[in-house]
């Protein structure tokens, strides 16, 4: 599909109002736009790349000579530039005449604009509709002509984007972030239709859902006043039912920018990975939906940064070096230290809790610390110790394989 002409751009709404008129450059309207900008530096045309639109409310063209507005002038059509538009009415009573002459003998289209309309509103219309022109070009992938799904495969997949094309396709897909919302990634499986039911059940400002091949992929816009975003997605997607295996990602600041966005879908992507080949610390039989999110797989993120199998050997070192005397007692044994210690420690040293997930007495956990602690020749509950005994207990669960049955019968992601 072609780009859009320098017509094409005078005639959206956002410029009409300004009320443009055409003092030079007729024949060259048909030029395509690549971008539209607006900047008052006007020794900056060494900036543009060709191409360009170009707006200015014409103050450094008030009090400087002739021969600077000619070569001015000059310099944009040297570079480029399709065109110059110039307000009128404030810093200039009328378009002085030697740009007028000079844009005529350089052939650049030259408009005055005689109403005051603020260029952010005209430079975000135009690239929008720029964006929005080029959708079926090569370097975006429609996915069937869905606005919604092609941006968040560009954003889940990490593509370099910037932020008025994911702006402009955003809007197009009707995905507009309320004041305050914060945005939260989702990455499923096993889950079709019912992902967006899910999300919309939670009141949110805006949310994009779409299904691909690997996964299906949700960017939701949860109202700032929520306390727990990632936990709200959480709630919402228990309801999914049996044989959804789903992760959330962090919540960042819709208006932080697509780098964030991109941020929580992956982080949402690698926690799917995640939960498809490593069992949980936490067994059990799962009845619903399995829900997941990020920070829960905080440190199995950290542990397996660049993949699973590429840190497999390392995982396997720190484990033995730093449980090495209870990997050999349940080799002999067949005993459930390993996952005891684990479960104990990511839960707080909390006797009650530890025993009741494990789904053994308090008696039998006290003995099995106690067995822990003299093979280990330390106490567990030691400030100095937890962060290693944690990272060492996980990294043997993610060494020993992959996760549970109902999980493995899940499509892996591609």
């Amino acid at each position: 599909m072609p780009a859009l002409t320098l017509r094409e751009i005078l005639s959206l709404d956002a410029v009409r109002d300004a009320s443009p008129m055409l003092l030079a450059g007729a024949d060259a309207l048909d030029r395509p736009v690549r971008w539209v900008h607006s900047s008052e530096v006007y020794e900056g045309a060494n900036f543009l790349d060709g191409g360009e639109l170009l707006f200015t409310n014409g103050f450094g063209l008030a009090d400087v000579g002739e021969e600077f507005r000619r070569r001015y002038v000059r310099e944009l059509a040297a570079r480029g530039a399709v065109g110059l538009v110039v307000e009128v009415g404030r810093a200039l009573a009328v378009m002085p005449g030697e740009v007028v002459d000079e844009a005529g003998k350089v052939g650049l289209p030259l408009v005055a604009l005689r109403r005051v309309v603020p260029f952010v509103r005209i430079t975000e219309a135009a690239n929008r509709a720029i964006v929005a022109q080029g959708l079926t070009g090569p370097a975006v992938r429609p996915w069937g002509g869905d606005h919604g799904a092609g941006l968040l495969a560009d954003l889940a997949d990490g593509r370099a984007l910037n932020q008025p094309e994911v702006s402009a396709r955003s809007a197009l897909a009707g995905f507009r972030p309320g004041a305050g919302a914060r945005l939260v990634g989702v990455s499923a499986q096993g889950v079709d239709a019912g992902l967006g039911g899910a999300v919309r059940r939670l009141g949110v400002h805006a949310a994009m859902c779409a299904a691909f091949p690997g996964d299906t992929l949700a960017l939701v816009a949860v109202p700032g006043g929520r306390r727990d975003p990632v936990r709200a997605v959480q709630e919402a997607l228990g309801d999914c039912g049996a044989g959804v295996v789903a992760a959330v990602g962090p919540a960042v600041a819709g208006d932080a920018g697509w780098l964030r966005w991109s941020d929580t879908l992956r982080a949402a992507r690698v926690a799917l990975e995640l939960a498809l080949t490593v069992a949980p610390a936490e067994q059990g039989v799962v009845q619903g939906a399995l829900i997941t999110s990020s920070r829960a797989l905080a440190l199995e993120r950290e542990l397996t940064r660049g993949g699973i199998e590429a840190n497999r050997d390392r995982l396997a070192h720190l484990a033995q070096d730093t449980l090495g005397a209870l990997l050999a007692w349940e080799a002999a044994h067949g005993s459930d230290l390993v996952r005891t210690l684990e479960v104990h420690l990511r839960n707080g040293c909390s006797p009650t809790r530890t025993a009741a997930l494990l789904h053994i007495g308090r008696q039998s956990l006290y003995q099995r610390l106690e067995r822990i602690e003299s093979l280990l020749g330390l106490e567990v509950a030691d400030p100095e110790l937890l962060g290693e005994l944690l990272a060492a207990a996980c990294a043997q669960r993610i060494v020993q394989g992959v996760g549970a049955a109902r999980v493995r019968a899940v499509r892996s992601v591609a």
